[in-house]
């Protein structure tokens, strides 16, 4: 079913643009993302192997072991009579069968401990598989805006070097009329090759960006690959975050403050049972037995029945087994020290995991950056304007003209760089208010 909705949700846009080059969104890039990643894969490999650890946890604390077993042999020789307990040296047939069952009474809470063990490892491995999807979008997320980066600012320079070959011809004409010098043509000319080469380097980082999302995307290197640049809605400025409530909700909801919880709880848990392993153990054990033996060499041997023998030489027994353990090397001590290590490193683990929240000042920070850029593209926008005016009209000089392209050029680029780093960490502080990148 997700293959059939993702090959649709490939199709469509490709058939609106009627030509074979994908054209796809952002949320169209993430699910393709998650779909082929082979991390994922690999995570669902592993959430088997708990499900298997579980089935074995459960069965381990609620079922005994039960095992069986037979023998048939013939005897040459010497062998003692099992009807008379005398030697003899007559060719004996053996056939013997056994059933046998142990559980463990008590071993240090060791099977319950592991039942809560298994149970949160499972849960830990869906969780897994969350976080697993959710980096891979935001990597995803990342490299698309890097391509939509460079796809804009490859716009810009389009404009810029057409703008510059403008002014070469100006400069050009206005110094057949004697309005301009030679210096200024050179310089508008030096403007132009600075343009272009810029204008290169950026469609070379643009198709770096392009093979970088293709990467992330496990999408095939050699078929074109082309994004939706309207991905984003106009920027709207949020009021700054609770960092506190913030924290509280990431508590409950966050894949690597949950991940790092439960692996504080099973290493708290390992640690429980490392101590009770010091206790003595308690297990019960019951059998069954039976045999059957003939004479096969002895013609005048009567041989009682098969039946009958397997009847008539059954026995069972029951068995307490009481095992105290008294030395053995330090072992269970040391096992107790590595175990209180681990939680102590899971316990710091869990405390560091909490303060990546801290990423919402870097939204809010991301905000005013976003606001500020804005505001001086536009003014310096309007600045390069009334240069060219002034340029066209010879009040100013050509190097006065290059450095308000220049500066007005930065503003744009950093004004694009803001913008795709606000949209990140907006939907990043999204994420940590419970709202997954795909659901955006």
């Amino acid at each position: 079913m997700k293959k059939s909705f993702l090959f649709l949700t490939l199709l469509i846009p490709m058939l609106m643009h009627g030509q074979d080059t994908v054209v796809m969104g952002l949320k169209d890039c993430m699910r393709y993302a998650v779909e082929h990643s082979t991390k994922v894969k690999i995570q669902n490999a592993d959430n088997a192997d708990a499900d298997v650890a579980r089935r074995d946890a459960v069965l381990t604390a609620f079922t005994p072991q039960v095992s069986g077993g037979t023998y048939a042999y013939y005897n040459f020789g010497r062998s003692i009579d099992p009807e008379t307990n005398t030697y003899s040296t007559v060719t004996s047939f053996h056939n013997g069968y056994s059933l046998s069952a142990g559980i463990d009474l008590f071993n240090g809470f060791e099977a319950v401990n592991n039942l809560k063990i298994t149970k949160t490892s499972q849960l830990m491995g869906k969780t897994r598989s969350q976080q697993i999807e959710d980096q891979i979008c935001l990597a995803t997320m990342e490299a698309y805006c890097n391509v939509i980066y460079f796809s804009e600012l490859e716009k810009a320079l389009v404009a810029q070097v057409e703008t510059a070959e403008e002014a070469v011809l100006l400069a050009e004409r206005q110094e057949k009329l004697g309005q301009k010098s030679h210096a200024d043509v050179v310089q508008m000319q030096a403007d132009l090759a600075e343009r272009q080469y810029q204008l290169t380097n950026c469609k070379n980082r643009y198709n770096d960006a392009v093979i970088t999302l293709k990467d992330v995307m496990f999408w095939p290197i050699e078929e074109p690959l082309k994004v939706d640049n309207d991905f984003g809605e106009e920027v709207v400025f949020d009021m700054p975050e609770d960092i506190n409530s913030l924290v509280d909700n990431a508590k409950e909801i966050m894949p690597n403050v949950l991940l790092a919880e439960m692996t504080m709880d099973n290493a708290r848990r390992s640690l429980r049972t490392a101590r009770w392993q010091l206790l003595p153990t308690l297990s019960l054990y019951s059998g069954f037995s039976t045999n059957y033996f003939t004479y096969p060499g002895m013609a005048d041997y009567v041989t009682t029945p098969y039946a009958d023998q397997l009847r008539n030489n059954r026995g069972e027994y029951v068995q307490l087994s009481l095992n105290i353990p008294i030395f053995n090397h330090l072992s269970r001590h040391s096992n107790i020290a590595r175990k209180r290590n681990a939680f102590e490193r899971a316990e710091a683990e869990y405390q560091q995991s909490l303060q990546q929240v801290e990423a919402v000042a870097d939204r809010d920070g991301a905000a005013d950056a976003l606001r500020q850029a804005e505001t001086r593209a536009t003014l310096q926008h309007e600045a390069f304007n009334l240069n060219a005016k002034r340029f066209e009209q010879g009040l100013i000089s050509s190097i006065e003209y290059q450095t308000a392209s220049n500066t007005y050029l930065n503003a744009l680029a950093e004004k694009l760089n803001a913008k795709m780093q606000h949209f990140i960490k907006k939907s990043v502080v999204l994420y940590y208010k419970g709202v997954p990148y795909l659901e955006q």
